[in-house]
């Protein structure tokens, strides 16, 4: 009783899922994905051995229709009651819904991308998040996921109202610190608004976790260095080393995954002059 997006992004580096239901947790359930394999959603009375079945068969070079039959073939329990979508990391998106789904249930698949959802509002809501999906090139991409999953969730949704809603990325070495593929993984459990507070979660960790713009980055010389030192100051940083004492004031504020030495993010200057004006 949810309704989903499985997707590539545009130069195929991230794989991702954004999901939405009238289900406590829904992200605990629908969504898996692994970098340079491939993304799945299982909904619908889900299975959840279709996460891990879904990304090995990936990972073994087959297709995303073929994985989808697969799934349902080897699925000894109610398939006419289950749905699911998979996108690998080339070929198009497959999705599948069984007859037996609360209506209305159904679900489109393109080249990078699978839509699909059950006890809906109606088709439009898939139509929505497909137009969405095509027409929102220009966003980053887990923004562009939640373009299609809000423009769904406008369009009637999950047709018993909102409850959760969860958004998981994977990219190659796009995790914290480097060390990790998992470039989103974010979940409203249990909210009034999840798509919305989904979206807050995700600006948020826009700005404490993606790497800076290189072309925004400002020299830390001149009168920047000497604004930047006064307002390290104000907020009990007085390193000498500038760079070591706004490395100590940036990992203290979370802000460490957008340090570069001898520069600094317009994002973290901004953050430093909110602080030190409190």
């Amino acid at each position: 009783m949810t309704f989903s997006i499985v997707a590539r992004s545009a130069d195929g580096k991230a794989l991702g899922v954004a999901v939405a239901s009238k289900f406590l947790g829904v992200g605990a359930a629908v969504p898996a994905a692994l970098a340079d394999v491939g993304a799945v959603a299982t909904q619908s009375y889900a299975n959840l051995a279709y996460r891990p079945q879904a990304l090995a068969l990936l990972s073994s070079g087959v297709s995303a229709p073929f994985a989808v039959q697969a799934l349902t073939a080897g699925d000894e329990g109610p398939v006419a009651q289950r749905q699911v979508g998979v996108v690998g990391a080339t070929g198009p998106g497959a999705t599948f819904t069984g007859d037996e789904c609360h209506p209305w249930a159904g679900g489109v698949a393109g080249d990078d991308y699978a839509i699909q959802g059950n006890m809906l509002a109606g088709p439009s809501v898939v139509g929505a998040m497909e137009a969405a999906w095509r027409s929102a090139e220009s966003l980053s991409f887990p923004y562009r996921l939640l373009e299609a999953l809000g423009t769904g969730d406008e369009a009637g949704g999950d047709r018993r109202g909102r409850q959760s809603a969860a958004l998981l990325v994977a990219a190659k070495g796009m995790g914290y610190g480097g060390t990790s593929d998992v470039w989103v993984d974010l979940r409203v459990d249990d909210h009034p608004d999840p798509v919305a507070e989904l979206l807050r979660l995700l600006e948020l960790h826009t700005l404490y976790f993606e790497r800076p713009d290189p072309e925004t980055l400002i020299p830390l010389s001149g009168e920047v260095a000497s604004e930047v030192r006064a307002l390290l100051a104000a907020v009990d940083e007085t390193d000498a080393d500038l760079d070591r004492a706004l490395a100590s004031w940036a990992g203290i504020e979370n802000l460490e995954e957008r340090l570069v030495a001898g520069a600094i993010d317009p994002l973290v200057l901004d953050q430093l002059r909110a602080a030190a004006a409190r």
